[in-house]
This record gives C-alpha cells, structure tokens and sequence, in this order.
C-alpha cells in the first residue's frame, strides 16, 4: 500500500485499570493528533524546536505533561511564577499554532462500572472510538486508499519498544479493530481500516507529535471530569477537534463515554 498523507500521534492520562480507580481521577483519556505531513514538517516540528531552543538552550528535552505540572528536572524553575506564568503562555502559543486536527475519547471508569456488570476495557473501548472517527476523517480527506501509521509511545519501558507484553496486547487489539474484528463494529465490511498500521516508539523519543499528544491528553480529561474549573489548555484544544465530515460539529471529535 502507497504511503499516505497524514499521520497519526497519540498518547493518554490516566490508567485503564478497574480494578482500583482513584476517585480523584477516574477517567481515561486517550487523544489522537492527526497531522498532515507536509504540515508537520514545515510547522509543527520548527515551531517545537524553537520552543525548546528559546527555553533550554537546547532540544532535547521531551515534553511530558506531568513533569511540568510537578516541577521535575528541566522544568524546575517553574517554580517561580512570573517564569511558569510566561512558559505556560508560550506553550499554549505553540499548541494553538499546531496544524493537527485533534480527536479523542473519555471514558468514565466510575460510571463505566455502575453500568455494566462486566465493562469492557478503557484503553479498547478508547482505541476503538478513536479509530473509528480517526478513519472517518482519514475517509474524508480521500486518504483511506493509503497509509496511514498511528504511533503510540510505549507502554513496556522495560523492553525494546514493541517488545513488550503491554505493547503486544495493545497491537493485538489494534489490528483487531482495523480489521473490523471488535464485536462492536459488528462484522461490517465498512468497519475495516486497512491503511492504519501502528508504530511503538520509547517513552524517550524525542518525538514533535508524541509530545504534543501527551500535552493534550489531560486538559481534555480534566475538562470532561471539571468542566466548571478554567481550562485554558483545553480551550486552545477544542479549536482542533475535528468537526466531522459536515464541518457543523466541534464536539464531533471527542467521545465521552458512557
């Protein structure tokens, strides 16, 4: 199959365990960045790069979410105010730059199992709501006849990336869902999606579409699970949720469930 168009980043907040939830967060949030290719070479990934060279002096510090949010190695000094007040205003400036179209999933673990006596899980029922309008937009843009990778940041960091016992169980499901394997797609012969082809990278990888993935997935998850606090990452993000195949929508793009 010809290599297609886009490409697609995705990363998650919180853990799909039902067995333990934390009642201070019980939800997954997985997110989707859809990106162009020729967008993500010529926008996406200078306008990271000059970030980084602005702040660090440097490129090679990755960008996660939760080191940020605890102050953790290079990004200590936000600790003073006035600093984390500026960063924080730059990088929401350089995710609203971000040429990407954003689709993501919600799933309410709390009430996911006051509903059903045996509920799925998160992390499938996540991938599979993303896939599906991943692929309709995909479908959309008349690129479903092409290539498509979807990369994911590995989730066995003891192994290679795609080593894993995780990694395998999450390939397994994924090629189960692009083949319209998944009971809830029903057996239907549009539910396939064979140009998705999935790709693990290390959780070090210095990777423009991953880090923006793992910037995204909490503000999307805390505005599903606090709608009433201020937001202000999410209300940059919403402007890049897809809109759906009619373009009237802007909730289209994002699934909350149940």
């Amino acid at each position: 199959m010809q290599l297609g168009n886009y490409i697609v980043y995705v990363d998650e907040s919180g853990d799909h365990s039902m067995t333990s939830i934390d009642e201070n967060y019980p939800i997954f949030s997985l997110a989707f960045c859809v990106f162009k290719k020729s967008d993500y070479i010529r926008v996406a990934v200078p306008a990271m790069q000059e970030f980084k060279f602005r702040w660090f002096g440097h490129d090679t510090v990755v960008m996660h979410e939760a080191d940020i949010v605890k102050r953790r190695g290079s990004f200590h000094f936000l600790q003073y105010d006035k600093l984390r007040d500026r960063f924080m205003t730059d990088l929401t400036g350089i995710i609203e730059q971000m040429p990407m179209t954003v689709i993501s999933s919600v799933i309410r673990k709390d009430r996911l199992k006051r509903k059903y006596a045996r509920p799925e899980n998160p992390y499938q029922l996540g991938l599979l709501f993303c896939m599906e309008m991943a692929h309709a937009f995909i479908r959309h843009n008349e690129n479903h006849d092409q290539q498509c990778h979807i990369v994911c940041e590995s989730r066995s960091p003891r192994e290679k990336a795609g080593r894993g016992k995780e990694d395998a169980a999450l390939e397994l499901e994924f090629r189960r869902i692009a083949a319209g394997d998944h009971y809830l797609q029903g057996g239907r012969q549009e539910a396939k999606m064979p140009c998705f082809d999935i790709v693990f990278a290390s959780k070090l990888a210095n990777s423009t579409g991953l880090q923006i993935a793992d910037l995204i997935a909490r503000p999307i998850g805390l505005r599903i699970l606090k709608g009433d606090q201020p937001n202000r990452a999410f209300d940059v993000i919403s402007q890049k949720f897809w809109n759906g195949p009619m373009g009237r929508s802007q909730s289209f793009g994002l699934k909350v469930f149940p």
